[in-house]
């Protein structure tokens, strides 16, 4: 197989989340699959293995729950993925598509949550703000508002009885570390978690039977996520400490009496079970590798989603076996990763280094990185940097300050030099690469998606003398001109990161800003965007554009109609080929055959 059928063979297999399975029906699963060429929703009924595809729409389904009984599938209708529009719903076993409710207005979602006796909580937001709505699902009664407010809410969790709701806010001004409340259907407030500046809850899920109110929460009191079980009605908590490194998760097992731990250090994950009655943490036994999510079934078995760099995904359950794979041809492996850290100017860096198996070094290289920023990059299969690799590339992907994964402190590291902190970073990173013979200096290329892709463009301007050539996708190139479009959720999330409205501190947003350095840039420049994004807003980078062809500055852009990023197995091979084809154009190496518009 040559290079770019390799490449192109991961794209088009069969890949799908977990199944998520109704929590008093767990024969009935919902499940997202690229099947079809689409990701779109899926229905399992494992009683009797019958599959069956929910939702077909040209541009895919991103959201996707099910009501606790299994009656129910419900997901989040928008349009061509600019994320604004309403919940559908349609019967588990097949039948008519109908509005959650009829009077429910359209918005930007915020959260889902669903009870077990027809009810359901919906957040919303618009230019309004944001709204927790109150829904009795099969009932010509109006949805009654039971929180608003101008500041940042999630619907975190509903208990199954539905006579608790939990939100993750922000009224207190910071949406990146928001307090958790506790309300009931009428909005009256049952309970409140909040330990003040710089540390968070946030809400996991209610203990899964009818009768406990329970919830499980994530709190930051020693310097990183850890589980806390706690009863918003007479305020008991119980925190759960664990003497391992790293952050940790937890979901609920079926019977309230234990906990699925999920454990991440240094990019990868581990699973235990922690039982409640004594306290006793037994590991559950998983490949190397990244679990992506967990579940356990009634039986006792947690079934996962797993994969490494190396190794496509595989559902399997942890008694060994494979739960269910889609059919087709699998996609092929990949190189292992490389652990790297490096000594930086904010502490140690973890970065990972992913080498072609062909050619020696120095490599011709691409530094990729994630975006978020509080998001992480770790062993797990992705199949554009395996296409890098397979092209003749070596990657470096760098877990900057602002990723999470590596603590509260590293986390919040961002506070004050938005952007610049994340390259200094980089640029301690590119230095081990150059001095360890791993990258050739002429042939480096930068580059990276959503707040990647705004790092692209602010580290071209600013480094402008290191890198060969850049690719941003959906990049922020104007803070000030992307908070004017963006989600009100994205608004929240700017004057938590910069303390305050470009109103407020016109010159943090400025300083931070590609575009403010556009007139340094040196290196060729790809931009992909997406026409309906409410992320990274179209009109801003139209902007950025606008001045690029002002300078006369070699560039290209790549448009797609969709939004942030898109769910068409095709058109993520497109926007594959088009910037390893711009990379490897500007690098002086040989282009790959191209790819059939």
């Amino acid at each position: 197989m040559k290079a770019e059928e390799r490449w192109q063979a991961r794209f088009r297999a069969a890949r799908m989340t977990l199944p998520t399975w109704a929590r008093l029906a767990p024969a009935r699963a919902v499940y997202r699959c690229n099947i079809s060429g689409v990701w779109e929703i899926h229905a399992w009924d494992r009683s009797n293995g019958a599959m069956r595809q929910v939702t077909s729409r040209p541009r895919g389904t991103s959201h996707a729950a099910i009501d606790p009984t299994g009656q129910w599938i419900w997901w989040f209708s928008d349009t061509y993925g600019d994320e604004f529009g309403i919940w559908m719903r349609q019967p588990f076993n097949g039948g008519p598509e109908i509005a959650a409710h009829p009077d429910l207005a359209p918005g930007h979602p915020t959260g889902l949550a669903l009870s077990a006796v027809g009810t359901a909580a919906v957040g919303r937001s618009s230019r309004h703000g944001f709204q927790v709505l109150h829904i009795q699902v099969d009932s010509d009664d109006k949805p009654a508002v039971i929180y608003e407010s101008r500041e940042f809410v999630q619907v975190a969790g509903m208990s199954l009885d539905g006579s608790l709701i939990a939100l993750s806010h922000s009224e207190h001004g910071d949406s990146r570390h928001p307090a958790l409340r506790v309300i009931r259907p009428n909005g009256q407030v049952a309970g409140d978690l909040h330990d003040g500046p710089g540390k968070g809850f946030s809400g996991v899920r209610f203990a899964p039977t009818m009768a406990d109110r329970r919830i499980l929460a994530l709190h930051e009191r020693r310097g990183r996520r850890e589980p806390l079980v706690w009863d918003p009605v007479t305020g008991e908590q119980r925190e759960i400490w664990l003497r391992v490194p790293g952050e940790i998760t937890a979901d609920w097992y079926h019977d309230g009496r234990a906990l699925l731990i999920g454990h991440n250090d240094r990019a990868r994950t581990e699973l235990y079970r922690y039982d409640l009655g004594g306290g006793h943490l037994t590991a559950i036994k998983t490949p190397h590798g990244v679990i992506h999510d967990a579940m356990p079934r009634p039986d006792g078995t947690v079934e996962y989603s797993w994969s490494s760099a190396a190794r496509p995904p595989v559902i399997r359950a942890s008694d060994g076996h494979v739960v269910m794979n889609q059919s087709g041809p699998s996609a092929p492996p990949s190189v292992p990763l490389e652990d790297v850290h490096v000594d930086g100017p904010g502490g140690r860096i973890h970065a990972l280094v992913s080498r072609p198996s062909v050619g020696n070094p120095p490599y011709p290289t691409v530094f990729l990185l994630h975006g978020g920023p509080a998001a992480q990059d770790d062993d797990s299969f992705m199949p554009n940097v395996a296409a890098w690799v397979d092209v003749g590339f070596a990657v470096v992907r760098v877990n900057y300050r602002g990723s999470t994964g590596y603590g509260s402190v590293w986390r919040d590291a961002l506070r004050g030099d938005v952007g610049h902190i994340e390259l200094a970073d980089v640029a301690a990173v590119r230095e081990w690469a150059l001095g360890h013979g791993v990258a050739d200096p002429e042939r480096m290329v930068l580059a990276g998606a959503s707040w990647g892709g705004y790092l692209t463009l602010l580290g071209l301007a600013t480094q402008p003398k290191w890198w060969a050539a850049g690719i941003a996708a959906v990049p922020i190139t104007d803070h000030a001109a992307a908070y004017s479009d963006e989600t009100e959720g994205l608004r929240a999330y700017h004057r938590a990161l910069f303390g305050g409205s470009p109103q407020e501190v016109p010159d943090l947003y400025a300083a931070s800003s590609p575009i403010t350095y556009l007139d340094a840039l040196q290196a060729p420049l790809l931009v992909l965007a997406g026409e309906n994004d409410p992320r990274s807003p179209i009109r801003q980078i139209e902007k950025y554009l606008a001045k690029l062809e002002e300078r006369g500055h070699e560039h290209e852009v790549y448009r797609y109609p969709a939004g942030h990023a898109s769910l068409v197995v095709e058109e993520r091979i497109r926007q594959m080929a088009a910037q390893i084809d711009f990379a490897c154009k500007h690098v002086g190496m040989p282009h790959p055959a191209p790819t059939p518009t």
